[in-house]
């Protein structure tokens, strides 16, 4: 069972939310909150598996919460998946930042969303259609000199680091498995061992990790 934290402040959204997730035997909503605050400390009270998070709340914005969620509880902080009326860069970029794992939009369809719940809950991470391209593209206009963390680049094999590089320029596993040609269990094992090195919790913090460490050409 999957455990969801809704936060939105709107009510009917939530309501909206808790219809389409409930439909689902493997997903349960265990809490809703209208505000970052108030989904700081629910995620504290529920300890769901993934947190559904609105970005602008009057009470206090998603990403603030985003962010003490993930410095309060760590690795063992539950992935946030940011659900947004704006398809704007600087939204998209705040909520990486923050340490969101995943983006979608609240016009996707029910499934998209439920879908995205569930690659949360397994370590994916998920960025929805388009806004992959861009934001990679954008990471890599905006990059100054990489902020390089002494011996985690070193750490990789060579080949773990080929599987970051072709992850960071938007390439899925089977595109990878291709270009190496080795197979997709063999790209998902070195993709597994260089997070584990870098300390990344999924495709899409991995992703921001290369280009801020200059693999992301």
């Amino acid at each position: 069972m999957i455990r969801v934290l809704l936060v939105d402040d709107q009510a009917v959204v939530r309501a909206g939310f808790r219809v389409i997730l409930s439909e689902h035997p493997d997903l349960e909503v265990v809490g809703e909150a209208s505000s970052g605050p108030e989904a700081v400390a629910a995620v504290r009270r529920t300890r769901p598996d993934v947190v559904c998070m609105d970005v602008r709340m009057p009470g206090g914005d998603g990403l603030a919460a985003t962010r003490a969620i993930r410095d309060e509880h760590g690795d063992a902080a539950p992935p946030v998946l940011v659900v947004t009326t704006f398809d704007l860069d600087d939204y998209v970029f705040g909520a990486l930042e923050a340490g969101a794992s995943g983006f979608v939009l609240k016009d996707c369809e029910p499934e998209e969303l439920v879908d995205a719940v569930r690659r949360l809950a397994g370590g994916e991470g998920l960025l929805q259609g388009g806004i992959t391209r861009r934001v990679i593209e954008e990471f890599a206009r905006r990059r100054s000199a990489p902020t390089l963390e002494p011996g985690l680049v070193e750490a990789l094999t060579e080949r773990e680091t080929e599987v970051v590089r072709l992850l960071a320029q938007g390439l899925s596993n089977a595109e990878i498995a291709d270009a190496l040609v080795v197979e997709t269990t063999t790209v998902k094992s070195h993709l597994g061992r260089a997070m584990t090195k870098i300390g990344t919790r999924d495709r899409v913090q991995t992703v921001v990790w290369a280009h801020r460490h200059g693999l992301g050409g």
